[in-house]
């Protein structure tokens, strides 16, 4: 892989060189690789389709996660996101035990390893929101909540410049990877005052289905506001938003 230079940048190919766009900026590199029938049934390639599967497999897996919490990701991702969650994935996929290698799921796998998943790198909930909270999955009655102590805003909450006000955000999730459907609810504060004086306690509960016997996930975030003449608008179009797995239940 070569780094393109210069005014003109190209997109295509030209002979045995591809021209790309990426977000690293615009690359080249040279055509090549094995044919895809010869992986596809060559014994030498076993261990490379079953990798692939795999891989597949956790990028469908992060993709209906990722679905399921669409309502909060919306103003809460980084552009590498995706790529992050599935490489996560496949850790989760690889933590199986029971399945054969090719075959390896989720379910069978370690889907609490995606505790502590940042959804946005470039605002990290574990660098912003300071103020003690407690995540609770209860299994049995179906429900997914979070409560926060009473805290000061200008002293537990690390905001970006400009940031006048801010929400805090959470979603419950219950999430069927091998049929691809899941459960969600989630819940938001006002927009409150990012100040010195103290908030009231927050509790946020959401309801998923009851004895559940599927992955559980608790997302908690923030989401950063600046008043202008008595309007309220998204910090810099929610850039610097956190959002987080903070706790989850694999089952």
């Amino acid at each position: 892989m070569a780094r393109q230079k210069g005014i003109i940048k190209l997109k295509g190919t030209i002979g045995d060189i591809t021209f790309y766009k990426t977000q690293d900026g615009h690359l080249a590199r040279e055509k090549g690789g094995i044919d895809a029938s010869r992986i596809a049934s060559d014994p030498a390639f076993q261990r490379t389709r079953e990798n692939g599967s795999e891989f597949g497999r956790a990028g469908k897996a992060g993709k209906i996660l990722r679905t399921s919490l669409r309502a909060l990701l919306i103003n809460s991702a980084d552009g590498r996101m995706v790529s992050r969650l599935t490489q996560k994935m496949v850790k989760v996929i690889q933590a199986d035990t029971v399945s054969v290698r090719g075959m390896r799921n989720v379910i069978d796998g370690e889907a609490e390893l995606l505790q502590g998943f940042e959804f946005n790198i470039r605002g990290k909930l574990g660098t912003s929101l300071f103020a003690p909270f407690v995540g609770t999955i209860d299994r049995v009655a179906g429900t997914i909540t979070v409560d926060i102590a009473p805290f000061i805003p200008a002293n537990m909450i690390a905001a970006p410049t400009g940031t006048t006000h801010f929400k805090i955000i959470s979603a419950g999730s219950e999430v069927d990877f091998e049929a691809e459907t899941f459960v969600e609810a989630h819940s938001e504060t006002a927009i409150l005052p990012w100040d010195n004086v103290e908030t009231v306690a927050i509790s946020q509960e959401n309801a998923v289905t009851a004895a559940s016997t599927k992955p559980l996930f608790l997302a908690l975030g923030v989401e950063f506001y600046q008043e202008v003449n008595g309007q309220m608008y998204p910090l810099k179009n929610g850039a610097f938003n956190p959002l987080a797995l903070v706790t989850v239940s694999g089952l």
